[in-house]
């Protein structure tokens, strides 16, 4: 990074914060505190208007703002394709501005940039996993609930579960607070606080049905950092499978969410999952026919074989 690269990326870290230590900007761009100094100083020399405040840091007089810069051909290509993104899988609204950015991307761009940015652009394509991207229902939920969260409103729903519980319920009603929305291998999931079980859940928009707003609000804790957020994982249970070796490649492909640990070895492909409830895997270990051998826990292994001979009594 040259002396004039380095002062634009001063400036544009000391934009996007309320405040910088000339520590954190020497750790960000690899450089000594006392390059960092000198720089401010060139920069408060030039004309941009930068307040130091001694034991704090350096931030940007208000009001001060950089004018529009260049992007390079890297730049604008990930840039477009962010917006390729958002226009699959966020909601109208964020569909709509995404095409409008687009649109003000390439209009500032070079010819000679926005030419390039094509013709790679060209190059690449983004795909989803072969299903329909973000259903029609699962875009108004998205918008609904991204609005409550904002808003700070509650929201309820029926919701489906996977599995039934130790009662044998599947579908429940839940009111919840909103605190954030979250993509996981092309599904979206809200995090919220759940009135009924007075915790942290996750909900897949997937499994909804029926959401509506409500007028309650709530605040959203100042502990709660989506960011940061960490669930606690309680899968418990460990499943230890084994695999012929000419299905290795396409098990590692399947990308299952449950995997823990794929070992290779002379007699197949032993793979580790972790879950809560042993059903959780029941359907896709069957997937694999003949392919594959519960070896832990026993217990999976006797559930697979009544499975098995289910199957054959239909047959």
């Amino acid at each position: 990074m040259n002396k004039t690269d380095r002062f634009l990326a001063i400036v544009l870290e000391l934009q996007r914060k309320e405040v910088v230590r000339a520590e954190d900007l020497a750790t960000l761009f690899g450089f000594s505190v006392r390059t960092i100094y000198r720089d401010i100083q060139a920069l408060s020399e030039a004309g941009v208007p930068i307040i130091g405040a001694p034991g704090t840091g350096y931030s940007l007089m208000e009001g001060y703002f950089l004018p529009p810069v260049s992007f390079t051909v890297e730049e604008a290509v990930t840039l477009l394709i962010g917006t390729d993104f958002i226009e699959q899988r966020f909601d109208y609204d964020y569909r709509v501005r995404a095409q409008a950015a687009r649109g003000k991307i390439e209009a500032i761009l070079q010819e000679s940039v926005r030419n390039e940015t094509s013709r790679v652009r060209k190059a690449m394509r983004l795909l989803t996993s072969g299903k329909q991207v973000t259903p029609s229902k699962e875009r108004e939920y998205l918008e609904k609930i991204r609005r409550a969260i904002l808003d700070e409103r509650k929201i309820s729903f029926h919701y489906a579960k996977r599995l039934a519980d130790s009662e044998g319920n599947r579908h429940s009603v839940r009111t919840v607070a909103p605190y954030g929305l979250v993509l996981v291998q092309g599904s979206w999931m809200l995090v919220a606080q759940c009135d009924l079980r007075q915790d942290i859940r996750h909900f897949r928009l997937s499994r909804m049905t029926e959401l509506i707003d409500l007028e309650d609000r709530f605040e959203l804790p100042a502990h709660f950092n989506l960011r940061e957020y960490k669930p606690s994982d309680d899968r418990h249970l460990r499943v230890l499978l084994r695999f012929n070796h000419d299905m290795a490649d396409k098990v590692k492909e399947s990308n299952n969410f449950y995997m823990e640990d794929i070992e290779e070895r002379q007699d197949g492909l032993y793979v580790v999952l972790r879950v809560r409830q042993l059903n959780e895997l029941l359907q896709w270990v069957l997937s694999w026919g003949a392919d594959v051998i519960v070896l832990e826990p026993e217990s999976f292994r006797n559930r697979i074989r009544e499975e098995v001979e289910k199957m054959l009594k239909r047959y």
